[in-house]
């Protein structure tokens, strides 16, 4: 069990880091809100987080 969990939490760190460069800190940011609204069963926060990141997404690139 503690390999799994080494696993899972080496996956979130990388996920992590790839949003970071791929979107910045506001994309860090709406990842956080997303993973708050969700944990914590509030879908005001968990929107921000999905609007955020969709708009970042969707945005012209750099």
């Amino acid at each position: 069990m503690p390999v799994l969990a080494l696993l899972c939490a080496l996956f979130a760190v990388g996920f992590e880091q790839l949003v970071q460069w791929r979107l910045g800190v506001l994309g860090v940011v709406g990842l956080l809100l997303l993973t708050v609204g969700v944990k914590a069963g509030n879908p005001v926060v968990g929107s921000a987080g999905a609007v955020l990141l969709a708009v970042l997404l969707a945005g012209p690139a750099l």
